[in-house]
C-alpha cells in the first residue's frame, strides 16, 4: 500500500468536534444571544467584524482566544438565521443612535 496511508486513522479513532456544540445561547449571558461556547463573544460580534470586511483569519488574529472553526461556526449560524440576526443588529444600531441623540454624546 502507498505511504500516503501510513498515518491514516479511521474517523472512529479520532476525536471529532460536534459543530452543534460550538454555538450556545444561555439566558442571562450576553442577553441570551447566540455566542461562541466558552466565551462572551456573540455571533453578532463576529458578524459585525465580518461585514466590516475582516476575513475569518483576521478575526482570529484580533481574537486569539478563538479558533477558525469557532469563527466559521458563528458565520454558519448567522447565514442559517440571517434575517433574525440582521434585524437584531439593526435594532441595536437604532437604539444606539437614539441614545446618542438623547444624551448628545458618543456612548
Amino acid at each position: 500500500m502507498s505511504k500516503l496511508f501510513d498515518n491514516f486513522q479511521p474517523l472512529a479513532a479520532q476525536t471529532l468536534t460536534d459543530i452543534g456544540a460550538l454555538i450556545v445561547s444561555t439566558p442571562g449571558i450576553c442577553g441570551g444571544r447566540p455566542r461562541i461556547a466558552g466565551h462572551r463573544i456573540t455571533v453578532h460580534n463576529i458578524v459585525i467584524d465580518f461585514n466590516a470586511g475582516r476575513k475569518p483569519e483576521e478575526i482570529i488574529d484580533e481574537r486569539p482566544q478563538l479558533t477558525l472553526a469557532q469563527v466559521y461556526s458563528a458565520l454558519a449560524y448567522y447565514y442559517a438565521n440571517k434575517e433574525a440576526i440582521d434585524a437584531e443588529i439593526r435594532s441595536d444600531i437604532e437604539e444606539y443612535d437614539r441614545l446618542e441623540t438623547e444624551y448628545g454624546a458618543k456612548l
